[in-house]
């Protein structure tokens, strides 16, 4: 009985120390307050761990010269903020207009220390629930039916505090170094340590490992000091203006490509890093070698009589002697404190620094767990934006609307409209929309068709990877057909080896929109909802399966598609053959007409018209639509025989105050033109 007694006491004093939160959210970076910023909106039970005493502890230390690369562009000349913000780079989403990057900097390429500030108040303004200095050193599964999952997640920090979480966000980012080890890499420093003090490197030969940003912006940094500099990497670099990444080599940083092409001592070697070997000589100097060179190496020999490749090759590139060799890889995910059971595994090939997730940013080994921000770049990696703030705010927004839907049944946001409106919310969205923008081919708005095409159901931002899982991602029915509305570059317009500048690179015509080059709206109609077979076996480098029909919206130097004839006509003539619907707008007059001359009404009309509303004619929009050769001039008839010259005046006055005007913008009465 003692011993009972003893161990109940025992339990109960370990349930006691689980201290539990319905959503755990690790990480207090950027996706990790963005994330924590959705569930206080919607009343939910959260905790946010962050293991420093601030949040951003990141962009604390990185980057180490302090320039970051997310633009800052305070001026479009335009005052919509949903439009602005596919220019704003570096702000989370809010209802606060206090929390605008623009508010924080007015440097283009802001200053990292901002961004720490920037976070630091964004947490602190809305009153976030962040615990700071938690290390999370531990996580684990205990396996429950009643659980949301099928399990709770138990986390344990620094001081063996443990946590029970139903769901867990994992935000922490990329913030491991990626370390190559050869032979002589001791000798290496790190970028993490190296000094950014260009006086300390005056007069010396450098060799950077890398070639990305952090390796360009190190070599920046050192140009103008140092005897030369030499930079390899296994593969040839990538510029962001031409791959359309804005992950890859960005012009701010790309002064070495300036000497090396421009013969002033710098260059570039491709070559694999694992191949390499470093051997210090009796001065200090580092030599490049080959491991193959030193495979018979006598150990107990001098330094003097290992063989370099420049006594087989007198013209080896990296024959000369470096002072330093400084290593430049990046970063990748910390998967130390997983434990097996979550079975948190590494990507393939160049996506093994981020862990496997599913295109809905779930775990593929856990339910429940879910990877936010960098970490969840392997999703559009080399592709769109998902691994900096100006994409995953977005795909942040995205996993909540899941979250919610799956565990509170509260659906994704939807709002219906009339088919009538079919070519304005379309419209309104392409020209405005940022996450369809900044995430493109990744998120879309999906446009679900109601019964008879009488009306359809508008959803926004909808990660495509999960398009078959939609009905149960969203809690929304597409049982009578839907359009996907999302934003594309031209297949082939992409690349490390593209010529983005050729002449002749863009498309005018509205009839050749599809071979469109630059960001373009791409409509995407199914009669049903594609499977889940049909989305693994869609054509390479589409993001959706082959649909029914497809139309293009002609690419636009000022990104403005509101042009009449060039992008609204097509489209609504597109949609039209889509629905058998006529889509267009049309006057009362016309209305009245149509109901004598023919068997089905426009949507317009039925809508409109016939429920006693729809557009009534003043003078000045009457002599437009005359003008404009819409309606013909009825005024040329002699009325004066039947009537008192002013009684038609006064008859469309009476008119005009029992009738409420509803005004359409001017392309509506464009469109109303049956051309």
């Amino acid at each position: 009985l003692g011993l009972a007694l003893y161990a109940s006491s025992l339990w109960a004093a370990s349930g006691a120390a689980f201290l539990y939160h319905d959503y755990c959210i690790i990480g207090a970076g950027p996706s990790g307050l963005q994330a924590a910023y959705f569930l206080q909106q919607a009343n939910r039970d959260y905790v946010v761990f962050e293991r420093s005493h601030a949040p951003g502890s990141f962009f604390a230390l990185y980057p180490r010269h302090r320039k970051l690369i997310s633009i800052n562009k305070r001026y479009t000349g335009k005052s919509n903020s949903e439009f602005n913000l596919r220019h704003d780079w570096n702000s989370l989403l809010s209802h606060d207009h206090r929390l605008l990057f623009r508010r924080y900097s007015q440097d283009f390429f802001p200053d990292a220390d901002t961004m720490v500030r920037y976070l630091e108040d964004f947490a602190s303004l809305l009153k976030l629930q962040v615990q700071y200095n938690t290390a999370i050193t531990h996580v684990t599964l205990e396996m429950d039916e009643q659980a949301w999952n099928g399990h709770y997640f138990i986390l344990t920090d620094q001081d063996r505090q443990n946590y029970k979480c139903s769901s867990l966000l994992v935000a922490t980012g990329t913030w491991v170094p990626n370390v190559v080890n050869f032979p002589g890499s001791e000798y290496v420093e790190g970028y993490e340590t190296v000094s950014i003090n260009p006086e300390d490197f005056a007069g010396q030969t450098v060799l950077i490992l890398g070639r990305g940003n952090s390796a360009f912006e190190t070599a920046e940094n050192i140009l103008g000091v140092t005897n030369f500099i030499h930079m390899v990497s296994r593969s040839r670099v990538r510029l962001s203006w031409a791959t359309h990444y804005v992950g890859d080599l960005r012009a701010i940083n790309n002064g070495l490509l300036d000497t090396y092409q421009l013969k002033s001592l710098d260059g570039l070697l491709e070559g694999d890093l694992e191949d390499l070997a470093i051997v210090k000589d009796k001065k200090g100097k580092l030599h490049i070698t080959l491991q193959f060179y030193l495979e018979n190496r006598n150990t107990s020999a001098g330094i003097d009589s290992i063989a370099l490749p420049q006594d087989e090759l007198d013209n080896f590139a990296t024959r000369a002697p470096y002072d330093r060799v400084i290593r430049c890889l990046g970063w990748k995910f910390d998967f130390s404190i997983y434990d097996r059971s979550l079975r948190m595994m590494p990507g393939k090939g160049n996506k093994k620094k981020y862990p496997q997730i599913k295109p809905s940013y779930e775990s593929r080994g856990t339910r429940g767990l879910f990877v936010l921000g960098t970490a969840s770049h392997s999703v559009d990696f080399r592709k769109s934006a998902g691994g900096f703030i100006h994409g995953f705010r977005y795909t942040t927004r995205a996993v909540h609307r899941m979250l919610e839907n799956r565990h509170h049944g509260v659906p994704w946001p939807s709002t219906v409209y009339p088919i009538t409106q079919l070519t304005n919310s379309i419209v309104k969205r392409v020209n405005e929309a940022s996450g369809l923008y900044q995430m493109f081919s990744v998120l879309a708005d999906i446009i679900l068709l109601r019964e008879n095409a009488t009306a359809f159901e508008y959803l926004e931002e909808y990660p495509v990877g999960v398009l078959a899982e939609l009905e149960m991602q969203t809690g929304r029915k597409a049982s009578s057909g839907l359009f996907v509305v999302i934003m594309e570059y031209g297949r082939n317009f992409s690349g490390a080896d593209k010529d983005v500048f050729y002449y002749n690179r863009a498309v005018g015509e509205a009839q050749h929109a599809w071979q469109s080059n630059f960001l373009h709206p791409v409509i995407y109609y199914y009669k049903r909802l594609p499977t889940e077979r049909e989305m693994r076996l869609r054509p390479p480098d589409w993001p959706l399966p082959r649909p029914d029909a497809i139309h293009h919206i002609v690419e636009d130097f000022l990104t403005d598609w509101t042009a009449p004839i060039a992008h609204i006509l097509p489209l609504r003539r597109f949609l039209e053959n889509c629905l058998s619907t006529d889509l267009r707008n049309f006057f009362a007059e016309s209305c009245f007409l149509f109901v004598f001359t023919r068997q089905k009404l426009p949507a317009f009309c039925q809508q409109g018209y016939v429920r006693m509303q729809g557009l009534v004619v003043s003078e000045g929009l009457r002599r437009h639509a005359v003008e404009a050769g819409l309606l013909e001039d009825y005024t040329l008839t002699d009325f004066s025989v039947d009537r008192p010259p002013d009684s038609h005046r006064g008859s469309q006055d009476q008119l005009l105050r029992d009738h409420t005007i509803q005004v359409r913008p001017l392309q509506h009465l464009v469109n109303a033109k049956d051309e």
